[in-house]
């Protein structure tokens, strides 16, 4: 394994292989929780940061608005395209959006996109960036892991056969339980290859601040993707803010 940046060793051809179906429903839901918030986004752009496979494009475009995915990894991207039929896809660094001020209507940050940088000051930069784009009154949903959730039910370890390949990840919190981080390791056919990921684990209110603090007021705060309260042990904290 190369000494890059981890997102860009593990968002590859084996992220792929080991979980070529992400939750298609769930991503629907996703989507659904944003329109059924913004309706007035019908007919209008959306940019799906760090898109991935695309699992969130087709239901923005099925609920009537124009998306357009961004991404920084290829193999992703061309899933994408199979998928994803002619919705814009573009190649890019969330933290230098290659579009010009204030030409989407709404920015979306599905399935915890965020908060990969080495530099904390990093994660400021892409809400920056997200303000950047925003029209006035435009709309940023911020989907996001809670981060106490994850510290109180961390699994250490665990190993699994995926498709011949035996899959053993190791997560540990790091920096003062501020970042979790995941070993993968992926056996097959005599071969062994190591990936990392680690996100930095922004509470609720640290979340709301650094969105606050980039120009955008939050709105709502929702626990899942059926708009249920927030509370300790939600599965996700989803921010609903609207550039000011």
């Amino acid at each position: 394994m190369s000494e890059g940046p981890w997102y860009r060793e593990w968002f590859g051809e084996e992220y792929l292989e080991l979980y070529p179906h992400r939750d298609e429903e769930e991503g629907e839901a996703a989507v659904a929780l944003l329109l059924a918030r913004v309706p007035e986004l019908v007919g209008r752009s959306v940019l799906d940061l760090a898109c991935g496979a695309g699992r969130h494009l087709l239901p923005l475009q099925a609920g009537g608005t124009t998306p357009v995915g961004l991404d920084l990894s290829l193999p992703l991207l061309v899933r994408a395209r199979r998928h994803g039929g002619a919705v814009p896809l573009v190649r890019g660094d969330m933290r230098r959006l290659p579009f010009r001020d204030e030409c989407f209507f709404a920015v979306t940050s599905f399935f915890t996109s965020f908060g990969y940088f080495a530099d904390p000051a990093d994660d400021g930069r892409v809400l920056a960036e997200v303000r950047r784009v925003l029209r006035d009154e435009g709309h940023l949903l911020l989907d996001f892991l809670n981060a106490d959730r994850v510290r109180n039910t961390l699994s250490p370890r665990d190993e699994e056969e995926i498709d011949g390949r035996t899959v053993i990840q190791e997560r540990r919190l790091i920096e003062d339980d501020s970042v979790v981080e995941k070993r993968i390791q992926i056996r097959k056919a005599g071969v062994s290859r190591v990936f990392r990921e680690r996100v930095r684990l922004y509470v609720p209110d640290e979340l709301e601040a650094l969105v606050e603090r980039a120009g955008l007021s939050v709105l709502e705060r929702f626990g899942d993707y059926s708009g249920g309260l927030l509370v300790p042990d939600s599965p996700r904290v989803i921010l609903l803010a609207r550039a000011r």
